[in-house]
């Protein structure tokens, strides 16, 4: 195949660097926000906090007249453009040797490049890359993850502190090992004899035995082969002079199905119980824990910081930034002030790339609260009556909406959204809870899914327990609001608010 040199045009989309990272710190949460600051700090010495002043801040009007918009924009362009202001060098050098770190830096970097392609850090972006660190340096407690105790730690806690033989404590150990989130044991003791080497030589009894003294534990009932089983291990842990005591046991162990289904009439026609004597039965077997492990499964405490608060000024609701979202960071006028003019040493040089490294990501720390700022803005504007009434005046809203009224991509308010808190008088809610889907109205009009889901919220609190509504009834109800919604709809709906069907939400009393 002959070699040959040609020429052709195309295009492509790119993205700059500056771009990169607008994109990048546009969609990290607050707490994200804080670590790539503090990061960024700790690696450009151009980056200092500046302490006489507070947090980033802006405000804005929820008003859909332009000019109030742009008065609010204005105000927080100039409030943050103070932070790229540079004062004279304190050691008196004079402003035009301050002025020659601002020349010949460039003011954009090729396309399709990245920042260590051009410029280096002055530290390691993390700790564990640090080889200068001491090995004896003490750890950061604060910033260590916080750790719950799982169930199975919690039980062999327990179990160290019990005096068995090493052949009872392997049992043990097995069983433990064998137990659901819940808390009941995921198989039964004949399998369990089956996993153990022959030599040990164990029997049925034996294991039976150790998983008894498992389920005094605490929590208590743990290591039940069976929800009967778990019932009846907790209630035998009452007073014998427990009212209702000897019925509740009845119960669990002959009528348990029939409790599940809620039939009560078969119950009182079984177990020979007057309504009202039944209904106490049900609450002292309803005080048990059919799930003891639950309250153990692990997870991890998500801390929630608000990225706007909304209040009412007057007659108008204001959108502000929080200003403790992360620190008022400047330029150090001081190293800005060492940058001298046509000098090419490596010390210079290292001087002048931190330097334009600080203003871009002062820049894009400035866009990113601006577009923050302007949505959520605009989102109040939209949701006013939901704020001042509750969620049944949520009103239909779309990616879509808030994107055009901004005059952005609706990818962009996306990123804006997610993982971002406003803080109102209602409680504090992430951005994208004020989108929504809708469904028609009789005139013709549109509603809100999170409306109809607090109306459902709503009839099912003051429905009657002994004829709760069913998904038909709740859907002819919303009919007569004008609100067409198919039972279907009324399911899911109730399954996503984790509300019973009409059968398991019927009570006695």
């Amino acid at each position: 195949m002959k070699q040959s040199l040609q020429l052709k045009l195309g295009q492509s989309l790119t993205m700059t660097p500056q771009l990169q990272q607008a994109i990048k710190l546009l969609q990290l949460s607050t707490l994200d926000l804080e670590q790539e600051i503090q990061s960024i700090l700790e690696s450009n010495p151009m980056l200092e906090v500046s302490e006489d002043s507070e947090g980033v801040s802006g405000s804005g009007e929820a008003e859909q007249e332009q000019q109030q918009n742009t008065t609010g924009d204005t105000a927080a362009n100039s409030a943050d453009e103070s932070t790229l202001t540079l004062a004279a060098d304190s050691s008196g050098e004079s402003a035009d040797e301050n002025s020659d770190w601002q020349e010949n830096i460039p003011e954009d970097l090729p396309i399709d490049t990245k920042w260590d392609d051009i410029y280096t850090s002055a530290l390691p972006s993390s700790p564990g890359q640090n080889t200068n660190q001491p090995f004896n340096e003490m750890p950061d407690l604060e910033n260590r993850e916080a750790h719950s105790e799982s169930l199975s730690e919690h039980l062999e806690w327990q179990l160290n502190l019990t005096p068995m033989s090493d052949t009872d404590r392997l049992i043990a150990e097995t069983i433990i090992d064998a137990l659901l989130p819940s808390g009941l044991l995921s198989t039964t003791c004949e399998d369990l004899l089956a996993s153990f080497n022959p030599e040990f030589e164990i029997e049925l009894d034996e294991i039976e035995a150790v998983r008894h003294r498992i389920q005094q534990f605490d929590p208590l009932g743990v290591a039940s082969v069976s929800l009967q089983d778990c019932l009846m291990v907790q209630l035998a842990q009452y007073p014998a002079d427990t009212p209702w005591r000897e019925q509740a046991a009845m119960i669990i162990h002959r009528h348990l199905p029939l409790l599940a289904a809620r039939d009560f009439t078969q119950l009182m026609r079984r177990t020979r119980l007057k309504e009202k004597e039944l209904g106490e039965v049900i609450e002292l077997i309803r005080s048990l824990n059919p799930k003891p492990g639950d309250f153990y499964e692990e997870n991890t405490a998500e801390y929630i910081v608000p990225d706007v608060y909304v209040k009412k000024d007057e007659k108008k609701w204001v959108v502000e930034l929080n200003p403790s979202i992360a620190p008022k960071i400047k330029i150090n006028s001081q190293y800005a002030g060492l940058i001298k003019r046509a000098d090419n040493g490596a010390d210079n040089n290292f001087l002048k790339d931190n330097l334009q490294e600080a203003k871009w990501f002062l820049k894009s720390l400035h866009s990113r609260n601006e577009t923050l700022l302007k949505v959520a803005s605009k989102i109040v504007a939209h949701q006013k009556e939901f704020i001042e009434q509750g969620e049944e005046m949520m009103k239909p809203l779309i990616l879509a909406d808030i994107a055009r009224d901004v005059d952005m991509h609706e990818s962009t308010v996306s990123r804006v959204t997610t993982r971002k808190y406003m803080h109102t008088p209602r409680g504090i809610f992430e951005l994208k809870y004020f989108f929504s889907s809708h469904v028609a109205t009789a005139e013709g009009g549109e509603f809100s899914s999170t409306a109809i889901r607090a109306i459902i919220k709503k009839l099912v609190a003051a429905e009657d327990t002994r004829k709760p509504l069913s998904d038909n009834k709740i859907a002819k109800l919303l009919d007569e609001k004008g609100i067409k919604v198919a039972r279907r709809t009324i399911a899911k709906y109730r399954e996503s608010m984790s509300i019973a069907p009409s059968n398991e939400r019927k009570r006695l009393l």
